[in-house]
């Protein structure tokens, strides 16, 4: 197909080919890596018997190959419908004001220098500065193989305990702000976008001085009036190229207010931003009297809060997302003992 010259001139399903080709590709390289990850160590276990000194390269190569098998197994986990996808993530303190709003900035520099990690591309989409500091909202895109995937776990309202930077009497402060993410939707994914549906606004982009001040209305808000959703673009200078980006965002969320509509109508219990409340944090994060995060949901904790607000936050994914392939069992097993037992009455 790839060899096809007609195939180069359909971008939409050659950048879906691809992509899946490059997934394929990689999945066959780490199976191979395992493989002879596992030959290798048989040969060095046999050396060791043999009377040879090798029992330092064994634990480094089963080092490696625990690497190597837990890449493997995360592959496994990355298999819904749309975790191969970019994620579109945003971000938005809740009440409190300065303190809520600066802990949104906390969390966006915290999955900004994860995505930097990954090796991902991250673009800011949005940025909405507070009054005093941290932000009223961010929204960012994190470009890489099963961003979705991976940044899905985030979603839920996080809580910060901590000794306020911004009272005076140095008293104890608890924040909250809620992350949600949505995947970037393949173009040819049809979302159709009735243009007397949109309201588009143009205004003067806002920031901190400098070169990202426009002194022309460049930033673009658009409403989707049937649904009521907005987006916004001021990333760019040229309106255009943020009116572009806006829509692909627009694209993106009402893609997931469909598909949050056909999971309320077939009444499933899954992770959504219908799960968003402030009542229920996924993740709290303490940095006063004690230091610890802790996953509500999974109930992994870790003590070193500097590293996991430094982007460090791979084994609660890990976790979030072996959790969900258990539910996710759990649930097939349920279904498929219903249909058994509807069966047997049926006869």
């Amino acid at each position: 197909m790839i060899s096809d010259p007609s195939f180069w001139t359909r971008a939409r399903e050659s950048q879906h080919v691809l992509r899946r080709r490059r997934y394929l590709h990689r999945s066959l390289e780490l199976s191979r890596e395992c493989g002879n990850g596992l030959e290798d160590l048989e040969v060095l276990i046999e050396l060791e018997r043999e009377g040879e000194d090798v029992l330092d390269d064994i634990r480094q190569q089963v080092r490696d190959l625990e690497n190597r098998l837990s890449r493997a197994e995360m592959n496994t986990l990355l298999s819904g419908r749309h975790d191969a996808c970019n994620a579109i993530v945003t971000i938005h303190p809740g009440a409190g004001g300065t303190e809520s709003q600066d802990w949104a900035q906390m969390l966006l520099r915290m999955y900004l220098r994860w995505t930097e990690k990954q090796g991902y591309k991250a673009e800011i989409v949005d940025f909405q500065e507070g009054e005093e500091a941290g932000i009223k909202s961010a929204t960012f895109l994190a470009q890489g193989d099963y961003g979705y995937g991976y940044l899905l776990s985030e979603i839920g309202v996080h809580r910060l305990v901590r000794i306020s930077p911004y009272d005076a009497a140095a008293r104890r402060h608890t924040s909250f702000a809620s992350v949600f993410v949505s995947p970037e939707i393949d173009d040819s994914v049809e979302i159709v976008i009735d243009e007397k549906d949109l309201k588009i606004d143009t205004y003067r982009s806002s920031g901190s001085g400098g070169q990202h001040v426009n002194v022309t209305d460049s930033a673009v808000r658009i409403t989707h009036l049937p649904t009521g959703i907005v987006v916004q673009c001021q990333n760019e200078r040229s309106q255009h190229r943020n009116k572009d980006t806006a829509m692909k965002v627009l694209r993106a969320k009402l893609y997931d207010y469909e598909m949050e509509k056909r999971r309320k109508e077939l009444d499933e219990v899954e992770d959504s931003k219908a799960d968003i409340a402030w009542g229920s944090q996924i993740r709290s994060y303490v940095l006063h009297p004690y230091r610890l995060v802790k996953d509500h949901r999974t109930r992994i904790e870790i003590g070193d809060v500097d590293s996991v607000l430094d982007g460090g936050i791979g084994l609660f994914i890990e976790a979030y997302l072996k959790r969900r392939s258990r539910e996710k069992s759990r649930r097939g097993r349920i279904s498929g003992t219903e249909s058994n037992n509807n069966d047997f009455k049926a006869v």
